[in-house]
C-alpha cells in the first residue's frame, strides 16, 4: 500500500493531504507515539502530529490566506477547522507557505503524555505553518471540507487541470466540472464554536 502511494506521489500528479494526510505526505514527522509512523513523503517538511493537543483541544480559527485569495478571490481569511491537528514545524526552500497560525509563546502545546517531543529545536516560538504547497503537492493541517468555503477545493482542482491539460480527457473533465460548480447552489454547513 505505501509503496504504491509513494510511487503515485513521485509521478508528479497532484495530491492533497488534509490533517492526517498532511502527516503522510511529510518527509519527516515528530511527536509520534512509540514505534513511529510510516510516511508516504514528498513534502520537504517536518510535521508534528497532534500538535495542538487531543480531540478536546480541537478549534476553529481565521487564517490569513493571501495566496488563496489572490488565486480564488474572496476574503483574505479562511475559517480553519482544526481537529486533533498537526502543524508544520519547518519547511525546505522549495516549499511555499500558504497559511500559518500564531501561537502565544506561553501556551503549553504538548499536553498528552503519549506524545513525546523528539527535537527541542523544532518547537516554534511564535507561529506554526498550517498550509503548504510544493510542486503538485498540497497540504493543509485543517479541514476545508467542513466549511461552506470551497476555495481550497477549487485551488486544488486547478492544480489537477494544469497538470492534466492535453494528457487525459478524464482529468480535463474533472476540472471542467469544477469550473461549472460556481453555478451550482452552495450549501452552508454548520460552523461550530
Amino acid at each position: 500500500q505505501f509503496p504504491a502511494l509513494r510511487e503515485f506521489v513521485q509521478t508528479g500528479k497532484p495530491v492533497w493531504g488534509t490533517c492526517a494526510g498532511l502527516i503522510f505526505l511529510a518527509n519527516k514527522a515528530v511527536g509520534q507515539k512509540d514505534g513511529g509512523q510510516e510516511l508516504v513523503g514528498g513534502l520537504n517538511c517536518t510535521v508534528h502530529r497532534n500538535y495542538f493537543g487531543s480531540q478536546i483541544q480541537s478549534f476553529e480559527a481565521e487564517l490569513l490566506v493571501p495566496e488563496l485569495a489572490s488565486q480564488e478571490g474572496g476574503p483574505e481569511t479562511f475559517r480553519g477547522v482544526f481537529i486533533r491537528a498537526p502543524a508544520v514545524l519547518e519547511v525546505g526552500p522549495e516549499v511555499e507557505v500558504l497559511a500559518d497560525y500564531p501561537i502565544p509563546s506561553n501556551k503549553v502545546l504538548y499536553s498528552s503524555s503519549a506524545v513525546e517531543i523528539q527535537e527541542e529545536s523544532a518547537v516554534p516560538e511564535k507561529k506554526v505553518i498550517v498550509a503548504i504547497k510544493q510542486g503538485n503537492l498540497l497540504g493543509t493541517a485543517f479541514h476545508p471540507e467542513l466549511t461552506a468555503d470551497t476555495r481550497w477545493h477549487s485551488y486544488f482542482l486547478k492544480m489537477v487541470r494544469d497538470v492534466g491539460e492535453g494528457t487525459s480527457n478524464a482529468t480535463v473533465a474533472v476540472s471542467e466540472a469544477a469550473s461549472s460548480s460556481d453555478r451550482q447552489t452552495k450549501y452552508d454547513l454548520p460552523i461550530f464554536r
